[in-house]
């Protein structure tokens, strides 16, 4: 494709998500990266002129401090903007909502990170569940990694007709592992203060037929989430019934205990064993020989990467907003391949 056609991507904030953004839009046949805007000019915002990509400060102010320390600085971000069709908004929580309305002003399309709120952009994105409703609009919220990983599992199963009711608990990881250092917990478990925690209610922003109550828990570790949902079904059903169902999803691998997977630890070996970038596990990693069916109840049991799992959704995002594919398979199958997204991981 033309660079001329394809979509112009501007990524606002180079941390965790931000990063694995713009690596994925540097992946996509159809999308190019105009370039990456931060306010940091240590060790972070090296590795963007390292890799190759056009650097942004934040402000003048920013640039100009860049430029001070000798880093490669292409302008402003309202240069940036300039240039994009549309913007990832990958800045610290509550930071994109103050940047909404600049967006906004310049008609630029964009999109926000689960740690905002739905009524940031009126619109929440799963891609496997509500892609047609962010065909050609403004903004949409990719939500949470938790959340993200809800509705891909409970839509699998609604998708199969046997989604009733669930009702989860989620062991979160105390924070990011760069920053484990600094605020990471330690020789303590935090319970979140109030039932249903807030991801049940998320999925239901993206779904709203969606009947799931989520309870959490922070633990001190940082590799990823570990989630056990029980599910009320709409009948009896198999084991098998239900791996198929989850089969369904190309975004959902399952795995076994019994292949040495046998922790959250194993599994990120396993993606750096793939050569995955960052070590990321873009899919809901889903223990296949510890799921158990008692008549119409379900049980089971996932991983869920803090880091990676909203990144394929994000591209998709992207191609929604801008209407260039309107089918969602088709760009959930482009995002798939350009990732190396495989439900087969072993």
């Amino acid at each position: 494709m033309s660079e001329a056609k394809k979509i112009r991507v501007a990524v606002n904030g180079y941390g965790v998500i931000g990063k694995r953004v713009a690596n994925a839009v540097v992946r996509q046949e159809d999308m190019s990266l105009a370039g990456v805007s931060d306010v940091v000019t240590d060790w972070r915002a090296r590795t963007v002129t390292r890799h190759g990509l056009r650097l942004f400060g934040a402000t003048g102010a920013h640039a100009d401090g860049m430029r001070a320390v000798g880093l490669d600085v292409a302008g402003t971000l309202d240069e940036l903007l300039d240039q994009a069709d549309v913007v990832v908004d990958c800045t610290p929580k509550h930071v994109a909502a103050q940047n909404i309305d600049g967006y906004r002003r310049r008609r630029l399309k964009f999109i926000v990170q689960g740690g905002e709120k739905h009524e940031a952009t009126g619109h929440s994105f799963v891609a496997e569940s509500n892609y047609a409703s962010a065909l050609n609009r403004d903004a949409t919220r990719v939500v949470s990694c938790n959340t993200t990983s809800i509705v891909r599992t409970l839509t699998a199963l609604k998708r199969a007709g046997l989604l009733q009711r669930a009702r989860g608990t989620l062991l979160r990881r105390a924070t990011d592992p760069w920053e484990s250092h600094d605020s990471g917990i330690m020789n303590t478990l935090v319970p979140e203060p109030e039932i249903p925690s807030h991801q049940g209610p998320d999925a239901q922003s993206v779904d709203p037929d969606l009947d799931v109550v989520t309870m959490a828990v922070k633990v001190p570790e940082t590799l990823g989430h570990l989630h056990y949902w029980s599910v009320q079904m709409t009948r009896r059903a198999s084991k098998d019934e239900v791996l198929d169902a989850f089969r369904g999803s190309s975004r959902i691998a399952l795995i076994r205990i019994s292949d040495g997977l046998v922790a959250l630890n194993t599994v990120k070996e396993l993606m750096a064993d793939r050569g995955r970038p960052h070590d990321n596990l873009y899919e809901v990693a889903l223990w296949a020989d510890m799921l158990r069916v008692q008549g119409d109840e379900l049980f089971y049991a996932y991983m869920v990467d803090n880091q990676a799992i909203v990144i394929p959704e994000t591209i998709d995002a992207i191609r929604a907003l801008t209407g260039t594919v309107t089918d969602a398979s088709e760009s959930i199958a482009r995002t798939n391949a350009a990732l190396g997204v495989d439900a087969a991981l072993m």
